[in-house]
């Protein structure tokens, strides 16, 4: 289970252990997506130093996927995007298809918490978790 990002390299959360993973599924038709992707490259930004990483997996199906480099692009997004794998989506988003959904990992590849949506309270509680994951 895992993805294939832009460049077609495949990825696993393991392949990410001593870092902060933050997988986000999303779709370019997805308002509440939009909302929450500048707040995901800003803590990128902020956090990359020291260890944190995004990665961007688009859930919106096959018509979605021709857009995604125009939408990266549009909302410059400076953190790698993928396409997840079917058991890797369906894994994680079996019992809840809203979007996005954000997972956060810790430095050994267990999952610490998932958002659902996005709001500014979601922005505040995700960099919180973010920072508790990074040991700050």
């Amino acid at each position: 289970m895992g993805w294939v990002l832009a460049d077609g390299t495949r990825s696993r959360v393991t392949d990410y252990h001593n870092k902060v993973l933050v997988l986000d599924f999303y779709a370019t038709w997805c308002l509440p997506c939009r909302q929450s992707i500048p707040h995901l490259a800003s803590l990128q930004e902020r956090f990359a130093r020291e260890g944190l990483q995004v990665v961007g997996l688009n859930v919106g199906g096959a018509d979605d996927r021709v857009k995604v480099a125009d939408f990266a692009r549009e909302m410059r997004i400076q953190y790698p995007l993928g396409f997840p794998d079917k058991s890797l989506s369906d894994f994680f988003l079996s019992d809840n298809q809203t979007l996005p959904q954000t997972f956060v990992f810790a430095r050994d590849s267990r999952l610490v918490k998932r958002f659902i949506g996005y709001e500014s309270a979601t922005g505040v509680e995700l960099e919180k978790t973010i920072q508790i994951a990074l040991g700050k």
